[in-house]
């Protein structure tokens, strides 16, 4: 079997809990289903997302998802929420429906705030309320997370959601391919995390024996270059300036957004005013929300420790997981405390032993997958050079337009750090990554 081949499904299912599970039926997925939303195809859904919210109830916010990007391109998005009636969540009855109506109150939410000549600081009660509710109830925050662009929102012609020219978001900002493409991306890349959790969590359990785990080390690196091929066709259907200027505001959230107009975030208003409801600073989404890249982090103990005033002192890695779908935070803590250390653990373990061929081969395949990772997170540097950087600086030399927001403030600032989506500092925190990411690997440089 090939590297990032699908598993055979399992002719039995056996629900096991933590700390009672043998390796074959832990690899099962109705357990790591039910407990942490890790299907077959990884943090994607096993279903493709709904399409629409079945109950005709909700039916006016539907018909403005359906027609939001005409909606912003003529300026009556405002409006048209303002008309809105406020509407309960009580009919949202499965799981799916509640991460639709998040989906779509999280876009109507980001088009509200940065769909102007202005950004607002008020988000109407039409969007916050019910938004808020479904955020309590799926224990996510009110803002458009990468889980509501990226992973509850595509449709795919084929069963396998890897393939990416059969992948189309059901919901864009601004109606172009471009915008499509670019979720879309992400979302094969997720999918590739169908066929490689399970290969990770046997790593894991047969960390012990060297001829296995340089074999799952070997294919681990595989999937990670997989990755970055997926990575690399983000130029073919997506332009780096209509990303830039069009799509990239609508993605970032009320968090470090002052020169943006935002000075204080967004008050989510429970009746029109500013005066009942509360502020909130959020990021919005990015992809350091990516549970399968931090699960990659943690399976080869790559530590992210440089925190800053924002995040209180933790790493920008671990705050943002209060940003990701409940379960599948709880599924990295899981596996982060059964494994401390992760992989690299056991080959410091390996490695301080005598030296031996199984063992040199382990430290050769380890030293290789961390390489692996720290160049896809290369590339992702590369993109943002391509798409935020080398715009910002064309857009500095033709001035400042009338708008204000992310594209607009980043062309007036370009001496300034630029900041990302989801609020940090760009690429000093890109660089940072990518460097904690070589820096696992280490230790097995040292010959024998």
């Amino acid at each position: 079997m090939s590297p990032c081949e699908p598993l055979p499904i399992p002719t039995s299912t056996v629900i096991v809990v933590p700390g009672e599970y043998t390796h074959d039926n832990f690899l099962e997925s109705v357990w790591l289903e039910e407990e942490f939303s890790v299907t077959s195809n990884a943090f994607l859904p096993k279903e493709q997302p709904l399409t629409r919210l079945p109950h005709p109830y909700y039916q006016p916010w539907e018909n403005l998802i359906e027609h939001l990007s005409r909606l912003l391109q003529n300026g009556t998005l405002r409006q048209k929420v303002g008309g809105l009636p406020v509407l309960s969540i009580e009919l949202l009855s499965t799981e799916a429906e509640l991460r639709r109506g998040y989906v779509v109150l999280a876009f109507l939410t980001h088009a509200y705030v940065w769909g102007g000549s202005s950004p607002s600081e008020i988000l109407p009660p039409q969007i916050a309320v019910p938004l808020q509710a479904i955020s309590s109830r799926l224990n996510m925050p009110p803002v458009a997370t990468y889980a509501a662009v990226n992973l509850w929102n595509y449709h795919s012609s084929s069963s396998d959601f890897s393939d990416l020219d059969s992948l189309q978001a059901l919901h864009t900002f601004t109606g172009t391919e471009d915008e499509s493409w670019f979720f879309m991306v992400s979302v094969a890349m997720e999918a590739v995390g169908g066929h490689i959790i399970p290969v990770m969590l046997s790593a894991l359990q047969n960390s012990s024996h060297p001829d296995k785990l340089a074999a799952a080390l070997g294919e681990i690196t595989q999937c990670i270059r997989v990755l970055g091929k997926i990575l690399d066709r983000m130029d073919e259907r997506c332009d780096p300036n209509v990303f830039y200027h069009r799509i990239r505001p609508f993605l970032a959230g009320s968090k470090n957004m002052v020169s943006c107009g935002l000075p204080k975030g967004v008050f989510y208003s429970l009746d029109g005013s500013d005066k009942n409801g509360e502020w909130k600073e959020l990021r919005g989404g990015s992809n350091g929300q990516s549970s399968l890249i931090q699960l990659f982090d943690i399976l080869l103990g790559v530590e992210h420790k440089t925190g800053s005033p924002d995040t209180k002192g933790e790493s920008f890695h671990q705050e943002v997981r209060g940003y990701m779908p409940d379960g599948h935070r709880r599924f990295l803590e899981f596996v982060e405390n059964k494994y401390p250390g992760g992989l690299r653990t056991a080959v410091e373990i390996m490695a301080s032993e005598d030296d031996n061929a199984q063992q040199e081969d382990v430290k050769v395949a380890f030293r290789e997958a961390t390489n692996a990772l720290a160049e896809f997170r290369n590339k992702h540097l590369q993109i943002v050079a391509r798409y935020i950087i080398i715009p910002s600086r064309q857009a500095s030399q033709r001035g400042a337009g009338l708008v204000k927001n992310l594209a607009t403030i980043s062309a007036s600032e370009t001496k300034k750090e630029l900041t990302g989506t989801g609020g940090t500092a760009l690429l000093p925190f890109l660089k940072q990554s990518r460097d904690g990411t070589f820096r696992a690997g280490d230790f097995c440089n040292s010959s024998r």
